[in-house]
């Protein structure tokens, strides 16, 4: 019997059921459907199994019978390939519905190892994945991994951390490319940039030259001379919204906007008044405890608790972006000043208006400081010093908004 070829397949119109050979067969309908055909014969029984429908690229003759070889064999092991075929999409099936993102994670980067060869590259892979992702939604299984989980690790670091936010958008993709592959979920894959993501978020290079706009030519954010905060503030108290909230905060605690804007009802005690921000919220990575101000506790009591987060966007729970402050600024009519300048304009009132401890202010502003050494042997953060110092910065940026109250 002559095996079939290539160009017979595509060419064959003509009803029936062509032999290949090894229990392979071409069936072709009067329709014109072409469909690939596995029979065997075992304990006397004559079963057939379907191979699927021809394809040129996806299911050819080289690929169908590779596939009848395989249940061949499993017929000369005395094992039915249907039964066989039902148990293992059912095994598949159980291993999707238990395999976390986290596991396929370290599945993939285990497999993935032999062919990076700077194993230091590769271990950043795996730390970004642990950084960013794993806490959002590490635990969830893998097929259940939707855009909006994507959504809830990106909207907060797209605009503050473009560069990175590219990173960890790539490796989820691939972690959940490499799932599809290997049939732990199914399509489409909730990371994929063209013709879904980049429908919702700005192309990052983009933002990188924004930012650099927005840095003046001396390389340092512009900053509000201190003199005009608590005008502003006052300004700011009669604006509705999480932004203004969220911007008030951050001018009177001096923190960058990224931990402002990923604060969680949970990492507050505002009975001993601090504020516990996780290192994973921190520029250097450590966690660091804020002196909560009078001033800041009132503003906390004024935020509705709608979310895990202190400020939402949306009636869908996530965090702010850091556009959204932004937004506050320019709808404000302020020009002279960033988010982060602000820092700034603490820094430079508690060295000009007040007879407080540099050393102090650098610890409010999670700066480094002293040597290594000597950061080694200290065993304090100064707490309550501190809080001192917020206070009195507190008292001198809502002084304002008292002002304004008492008239």
């Amino acid at each position: 019997m002559s095996k079939l070829t290539a160009l017979e397949v595509e060419k064959q119109q003509s009803p029936g059921r062509y032999a290949d050979g090894n229990g392979l067969y071409l069936e072709v309908t009067k329709a014109g459907t072409k469909t690939w055909l596995f029979r065997y014969q075992l304990n006397g029984k004559r079963t057939q199994l379907g191979l699927g429908s021809y394809n040129k690229k996806t299911n050819s003759l080289a690929q169908a019978r590779r596939a009848a070889l395989d249940k061949k064999r499993l017929v000369a092991q005395g094992i039915h390939p249907k039964a066989h075929e039902e148990r293992t999409h059912q095994e598949l099936h159980e291993q999707r519905s238990t395999m976390t993102f986290e596991q396929c994670a370290e599945e993939w980067f285990a497999n993935m190892q032999p062919q990076w060869s700077n194993k230091k590259h590769a271990q950043q892979n795996f730390n970004t994945l642990q950084t960013y992702v794993f806490p959002h939604f590490g635990k969830l299984p893998i097929e259940e991994v939707s855009q909006g989980n994507v959504r809830d690790v990106l909207d907060p670091i797209w605009y503050e951390k473009p560069e990175t936010a590219s990173r960890v958008r790539s490796r989820i993709e691939r972690v959940c490319g490499y799932a599809i592959a290997n049939g732990y979920r199914g399509h489409p894959n909730p990371a994929v940039w063209r013709g879904h993501l980049d429908q919702i978020y700005p192309p990052t290079e983009k933002i990188k030259a924004k930012n650099r706009q927005r840095v003046g030519q001396s390389g340092h954010h512009k900053a509000m001379p201190y003199a005009e905060v608590p005008a502003f503030y006052t300004k700011l108290t009669k604006m509705n919204g999480s932004g203004p909230l969220a911007l008030r905060l951050c001018i009177l605690t001096a923190l960058r906007s990224y931990p402002i804007r990923m604060a969680r009802w949970e990492h507050l005690d505002l009975e001993r008044k601090v504020w516990n921000i996780p290192g994973l919220l921190m520029k250097g990575g450590e966690d660091f405890r804020v002196a909560l101000s009078e001033a800041a506790i009132q503003l906390l009591s004024e935020v509705p608790q709608v979310s895990d987060y202190l400020f939402v966007s949306g009636n869908q729970g996530r965090p702010l972006s850091e556009g959204a402050m932004l937004a506050v600024l320019k709808r404000s009519g302020t020009t002279n000043a960033t988010v982060h300048g602000f820092r700034s304009s603490f820094r430079d009132y508690v060295g000009e208006e007040t007879a407080l401890s540099e050393r102090i202010a650098e610890y409010a502003l999670a700066h480094s400081v002293g040597s290594a050494t000597e950061r080694a042997y200290a065993r304090g953060d100064m707490l309550e010093k501190r809080l001192l110092m917020m206070n009195i910065w507190a008292n001198y940026v809502t002084s304002g908004a008292a002002n304004a109250a008492a008239l």
